[in-house]
Formats: structure tokens, sequence, C-alpha cells
């Protein structure tokens, strides 16, 4: 960002010594959508999955410790149909492993546990819709169910994947999976809180 600017003084400073030169211009354009329709997520339970207070003697020290599963109903309505992805956000990043996310660290630099989400039996007006996923930002789209750091998530029709479907009412369950990393290198001498935090946007396309 700073080399472009120098750049541009230093284009503006030449352009000025001399009426024979010129006048060096480029354009630069605003744009966006605001839509008057918005949409409102919520989740089963609070959004909370709960594993309550367990032994450290039980959790394993030299393999993970996969923790029971969850499943948490996600309920999206929306004042019209309209085109959207669902974007979540790791509050706990790095301290998950590659694209699960993270439960949060123990003295800052041990990592606790990892967990994935994963989108599914998605209901679009009631209709059997599939999951799908943008890997380069809404350009594209194909079948995919996991939830990753930053990456799009939406639905379409059974029979073509490559566009988001629009939708007024979505129903769905967001499948939880997780685990406690081997114990042998992990402080657990004193009470170690699972914190695992995630946030889902709605985005619309």
């Amino acid at each position: 960002m700073n080399k472009h600017l120098i750049a541009l003084a230093s284009t503006l400073l030449i352009a000025g010594t001399s009426s024979a030169y010129a006048a060096s211009t480029v354009d630069l354009a605003v744009k966006g959508i605001i839509t008057p329709n918005a949409c409102t997520p919520t989740l089963s339970g609070g959004g909370v999955i709960d594993h309550g207070k367990m032994s450290a003697k039980d959790l394993n020290a030299t393999a993970i410790t996969p923790l029971p599963a969850a499943s948490l109903q996600m309920t999206m309505t929306c004042d019209a149909q309209i085109a959207f992805a669902l974007k979540a956000t790791d509050n706990r990043q790095g301290s998950g492993n590659g694209s699960y996310f993270g439960m949060g660290l123990i003295n800052g630099n041990q990592k606790l546990g990892s967990y994935s989400l994963e989108l599914t039996t998605p209901l679009a007006d009631t209709e059997a819709v599939q999951s799908i996923a943008s890997f380069d930002g809404g350009t594209t789209w194909e079948p995919y169910t996991n939830f990753e750091n930053g990456l799009l998530l939406s639905v379409a029709t059974m029979a073509d994947s490559s566009t988001p479907r629009p939708t007024q009412s979505l129903v769905a369950n967001i499948s939880y999976s997780g685990y406690i990393n081997r114990t042998d290198g992990l402080d657990l001498s004193n009470e170690v809180n699972i914190d695992g935090s995630a946030t889902i946007e709605v985005m619309y396309l």
C-alpha cells in the first residue's frame, strides 16, 4: 500500500513541472448493493455444546481422546428468498489443527484440542438441498459440507451444485466432532476450560 502511494505522489510532482507533459489519471470506483432483505440465524441449545467436567486421568496420554459427538439445529429465516453464504470464523485461531477449529491454549502455547463442524441434512424452503462451498471467495462452488475458518458455505439444489439456491427459510443440522490432544504434552495440573468458540456469519451474495 505505501509503495503505491509513494509512486502516485512522485508521478503527480513530475506532471506538475511542465505543461508539456500530458496529465496522468486513474479512476477509482466504489460499488456495492444494499439489500432490503435480511436473514436471522439461530442455533438450538443457545449454540452451546457442553462436555461437562471430565478427569484428566481419563484422557489418553499418547493419542487423541475423542469427545462425544453432538448436533445443533440451525434455523435461518430471511425476509424473502435470497442467495447467501455462511462464513465461520474461529475465535480461537492458532489453537486448532489444520482445518479444524481450536479449543483454546494452555499456558499460551499448548493446544488443548480441536473440533470440526459440518452442515448436514439442509432443507431450503422445505426442499432437500445439498451443502456447497466456495474456496475462491464466491466465484465457483462445489459440493462440500465442512465449515472451515473463513470458508464460504451455502446450499444448492440437488441437481446443480454450481450455484447457491436463493432461500427464505433454511433448516439444517450442524454436526460437531471434537477431541482432546494427547495429554503427555499438556499441563493439566490445574483445571482447564474447554474453550472453543466460532462465529457463523450470514453473507449476502
